[in-house]
């Protein structure tokens, strides 16, 4: 049976072992050893990095490093950057799990919202944190939180939608103390979900989307040819099962139900700490990206959905089984679609991509765009409209900001 799990220590104690099988539990200890080794805010020290490009095409960072948020500016895609700016003012227990980071979104006046979790004690209870910049990044809002509950709160997706209203989705604990008292079985946590029409200087109240979804992984979100958020979210299904799920909301204030993207009956009393990813084309095809270790299947998986989310095709492999493919981001971009994910050989990490003109339906042949002999951050794909860029953290080469070139 799968036994309640009173925090998460237990899920961390298990997707430990999880994480050596594949390889990526000495990234985990580096990520977290060099933030504590590196005390400085710079970019150089930092182990998570998240891009995001501006409406004028101005290149935005935010990275974690010497437990303080720190953005900085790129007008040539990258080449060079402008002073970086803190966005916190004082260092902050930040949440350093394998699936956290600070997230970035820019609205199309170019103010800038950002959101991060926090850790409040040791039992990996966490708090979402938001602020917000309205004069092109040169200071930044006193931090709020994104909602009131003093519960726990984490692996937060945020998004502007096409009429500039910001969009937040995240993990949740709220339930699970008033089940406890009232004698109920209460797995994993709760997804939840809010919006703001100010760019995170206020928020709507919280809303739950669904309970009893995994409580350790990174939520995935886009916006539909309809101005919709959907997000895709490791779920509990029946039976313990941590399969994937997809929630296309109706309006930034209505969830609509949850449909399964793949039957992988990954049956797991712990945390994966490996979240999936989500794009959404222009004709409303949903893309998505997991990582599994199922009886149905194993290792990373891409899947497509042209009826929003009511069925997905066939699960397609990702990467050679051998060298533990870990980490898969897709994106739309303007030529087409690209996955991007890791590799580890025996000696370097490397990005492999694969990409597709048809929406998915074929895929050319795996090839890799960069490597690194040490640890490294996700490897995350964005793009100005124009051209699509690979985004990597490497401890050896630091901040790798790479042109994918024409994805066609």
């Amino acid at each position: 049976m799968h036994k309640q799990m009173a925090n998460i220590s237990k899920p961390l104690a298990a997707a430990t072992f999880l994480l050596w099988q594949g390889g990526a539990l000495a990234q985990m200890q580096h990520q977290h050893g060099a933030e504590a080794a590196c005390n400085e805010a710079a970019l150089r020290c930092a182990t998570k990095v998240t891009p995001a490009f501006a409406p004028d095409g101005t290149l935005w960072l935010a990275w974690m490093a010497g437990g303080r948020i720190s953005v900085a500016s790129s007008h040539d895609a990258g080449k060079s950057f402008a002073a970086p700016v803190a966005a916190t003012p004082e260092p902050l227990n930040l949440d350093w799990g394998p699936d956290a980071r600070p997230k970035i979104a820019i609205d199309r006046k170019g103010g800038i919202a950002l959101t991060f979790s926090i850790f409040k004690d040791k039992a990996f209870n966490g708090q979402v944190l938001t602020t917000r910049s309205d004069d092109g990044g040169k200071s930044f809002a006193a931090m709020r939180p994104v909602t009131a509950s003093n519960e726990s709160q984490r692996f937060e997706a945020i998004g502007f939608d096409k009429d500039g209203e910001l969009f937040v989705a995240w993990i949740d604990k709220r339930n699970r103390v008033p089940a406890q008292q009232a004698g109920r079985k209460y797995e994993g946590a709760a997804l939840f979900f809010a919006s703001s029409k100010d760019g995170s200087a206020s928020w709507s109240d919280a809303r739950m989307a669904i309970d009893n979804t995994c409580e350790c992984c990174r939520i995935g979100l886009a916006f539909d040819p309809s101005n919709r958020p959907v997000i895709v979210f490791r779920n509990i299904f029946e039976g313990g099962v941590r399969d994937h799920a997809v929630i296309a909301f109706s309006g930034p204030a209505a969830a609509g139900e949850p449909r399964r993207v793949s039957v992988d009956d990954w049956q797991i009393a712990a945390c994966p700490h490996h979240g999936p990813s989500l794009a959404i084309s222009s004709n409303g095809t949903y893309h998505v990206t997991w990582f599994t270790n199922g009886r149905a299947r194993k290792g990373l998986f891409y899947a497509h959905s042209r009826d929003g989310g009511k069925s997905f095709s066939v699960p397609l492999p990702l990467g050679d089984a051998k060298r533990g493919p870990s980490r898969p981001f897709v994106l739309a971009g303007p030529h087409g679609l690209i996955v991007a994910w890791k590799e580890f050989d025996g000696e370097k990490t490397g990005v492999n991509l694969m990409t597709s003109a048809d929406d998915g339906q074929s895929w050319t042949r795996p090839r890799t765009i960069a490597e690194t002999s040490d640890a490294s951050d996700h490897p995350l794909l964005v793009t100005d409209g124009r051209r699509t860029y690979l985004s990597w953290m490497t401890k050896a080469d630091g901040y790798r900001f790479i042109p994918i070139g024409d994805e066609s």
